[in-house]
């Protein structure tokens, strides 16, 4: 049973040996008195609690030293050496449309030269829009193909048609991949969201086609016209890069040119081509399609705030 006992409780035992000496043992314990016998049990409770307690710090004070102990030697390994990490606080501005956004970033060297730097991004960008447009998105829609097919493909004016919202907006958080080089002075690179989730509100806008209809019953159907062409959409919630008329969803692309004022800060300028899609409620039956999708450019300027350089 000794071997149970927490070291400790030796110790405790040990500092409160001058007060147990002094209680009489054995039979003259029972002859004492409950006084006495409540007194030396009670030394003995205090001595188990004083150890355990004890013990615990002692526990939480090794697991603190080893944790520092590990993040000394992460600090020193040769992967840290080629790490970097920050924060973009940034936005991207436009006439009618802006795209604040924080982004962290984690990046490591590749090759000897420590030139080239690799890695991923976490990107949260709320998007704004007044009196702007959303084209037809499917690929299918736009290209007459899917895939790669649709990369170099050309546009096929006759399939799109056009929503307007007076106002929108759209919160989306992204991962994604970035590459810089380092040219000691400034450093150039650029990124792109791969996939995410987006939030946003219900906006109403104006739909204009010219072969569009859509059910207003299980029987009826009426064209995107008059009153008719008043409706509702959403932004789109799930994110895809699956490159051009592909991707699906709201994505961000940008390149920059970083500028270091000091260790602990930066200037990232750049540009940033920002897609927004939205949903509508109703469905172009004709089309099969009630995907649309805006392409927005904007110059770009960020602080940066780096951890590991």
């Amino acid at each position: 049973m000794l071997f149970m006992l927490p070291p400790a409780f030796f110790v405790c035992i040990f500092y409160s040996f001058p007060q147990l000496v002094n209680l009489p043992l054995g039979s003259k314990l029972a002859d004492s008195g409950s006084e006495q016998a409540s007194e030396y049990l009670r030394l003995i409770n205090y001595s188990i609690f004083a150890a355990r307690s004890v013990d615990i710090r002692m526990k939480k004070v090794l697991v603190t030293l080893l944790t520092l102990i590990s993040l000394s030697g992460f600090a020193q390994s040769p992967v840290a050496a080629r790490l970097s990490s920050g924060f973009d606080l940034g936005m991207a501005y436009t006439k009618n449309r802006y795209n604040p956004s924080i982004a962290y970033y984690q990046l490591i060297t590749v090759g000897e030269s420590k030139v080239f730097s690799l890695g991923w991004t976490a990107r949260l960008g709320a998007f704004y829009g007044d009196n702007i447009d959303f084209y037809t998105a499917p690929a299918r829609l736009t290209r007459e193909k899917t895939g790669l097919g649709a990369l170099g493909a050309p546009l096929v004016s006759r399939n799109i048609d056009m929503v307007r919202f007076d106002y929108m907006s759209a919160t989306a958080l992204n991962f994604g991949i970035r590459g810089k080089i380092n040219l000691k002075w400034v450093e150039l690179g650029a990124s792109a969201d791969l996939l995410g989730l987006t939030m946003g509100k219900r906006r109403t806008g104006i739909y204009r086609s010219s072969t569009g209809r859509f059910n207003i019953d299980s029987v009826n159907t009426r064209p995107f016209s008059g009153s008719y062409a008043i409706q509702d959409g959403s932004p789109a919630v799930g994110n895809l890069r699956l490159l051009g008329d592909n991707d699906q969803g709201s994505l961000s692309t940008e390149v920059f040119a970083r500028f270091l004022v000091s260790q602990r800060v930066a200037i990232k300028a750049g540009y940033q081509w920002q897609t927004t899609e939205m949903r509508m409620a109703k469905r172009d039956i004709i089309a099969d399609n009630n995907r649309f999708r805006n392409r927005t450019g904007m110059p770009y300027l960020a602080v940066t705030l780096p951890l590991f350089y």
